[in-house]
């Protein structure tokens, strides 16, 4: 255990089995969560690219793709999908734990850490999201593509061979830019929200009333949290994730990346910024609960030492 000498801050020296540990519980808690809501992301995707979808619902919108191109359209991009969130959240959940405990221990003490945990939230969100995006972008292209373009490629494999040869680490890493913009406010929203949400529930109970708290309570803060923290994590990104879909569309001639955005953001303007947010913010607030408690329960069910607690008691 690392101490500092002038107060009481007492953080977990977490070895290396400890990382592994929270990697592979945010592997499969992301990779499960993301694959479960494909359908709702293929509509979401269609609605934010495709002119044929403007003013579509997601129900609408739903509705018309099953008639005209049938269900399975609603599973295009699981694939990429799936192998894109194992990496991308194990390396965001055990990568949040490694640098929330680095801010911690640079904070230096205890009552310094809690009055700056706001700002170890946002930092450890932040870097952790920047380093798993590394991996995450180049197959999220992939999934776009699949999506927004009939036709693309079969599936995975094919999909993401076809954009590596054809397009090369540009087109690769051509939404990076913009995907860091939206993964990073989604991971300060679902990481920060969350956080604070539970400091609000444990510091309005008293600790007798927090210790004799059953399982089916406990789930029910969990729940409530990671919903809220959902909502939050939809709204902060909501623009970038409509820019990014339609840099990932593949269309048009070449220009700068900056060129690129500024004609996005003409076209769409500010109202289609927004597009597709009802639907996405049903799919996060599922995705970031349902990863929130698979995160808990995979943990515990491993074995793992819980993280570093830099909450405000009263």
């Amino acid at each position: 255990m690392d101490k500092s000498p002038s107060q009481s801050l007492v953080v977990p020296n977490f070895t290396l089995s400890d990382y592994e540990t929270f990697f592979a519980a945010g592997a499969l808690s992301a990779m499960l969560s993301h694959a479960a809501v494909t359908p709702i992301d293929v509509v979401k995707t269609r609605i934010q690219v495709d002119s044929s979808f403007k003013g579509h619902s997601f129900l609408s919108g739903t509705r018309h793709i099953i008639s005209a191109e049938g269900p399975r359209t609603l599973l295009t991009g699981f694939g990429p999908t799936a192998v894109g969130y194992l990496a991308q959240g194990g390396a965001k959940f055990a990568g949040y734990e490694y640098w929330k405990r680095r801010f911690v221990l640079i904070a230096g003490d205890q009552e310094t850490a809690v009055r700056n945990r706001t700002l170890i939230y946002l930092g450890g969100a932040s870097v952790a999201e920047f380093f798993a995006d590394i991996l995450l972008t180049p197959l999220e292209a992939t999934r776009i593509r699949l999506v927004s373009q009939k036709g693309y490629a079969n599936g995975l494999v094919s999909g993401f061979t076809r954009l590596a040869r054809e397009g090369g680490l540009r087109e690769m890493y051509a939404g990076f830019v913009p995907i860091l913009f939206k993964q990073i406010p989604y991971a300060i929203g679902q990481f920060t929200v969350n956080e604070f949400c539970h400091e609000l529930v444990y510091r309005n109970i008293s600790e007798e009333q927090r210790k004799s708290l059953t399982a089916s309570s406990r789930f029910g803060i969990d729940l409530g949290s990671g919903i809220i923290a959902g909502f939050a994590a939809a709204v902060l990104s909501q623009p970038a994730d409509t820019l990014l879909s339609k840099i990932n569309r593949g269309h048009g001639p070449r220009r700068s990346m900056s060129r690129h955005l500024i004609e996005i953001l003409n076209e769409a303007g500010v109202k289609g910024l927004f597009a597709g947010l009802g639907p996405r913010m049903i799919m996060t607030a599922g995705l970031v609960s349902s990863q929130f408690l698979m995160y808990g329960g995979i943990k515990e069910a491993l074995g793992a030492r819980s993280g570093v607690e830099i909450h405000k008691e009263k």
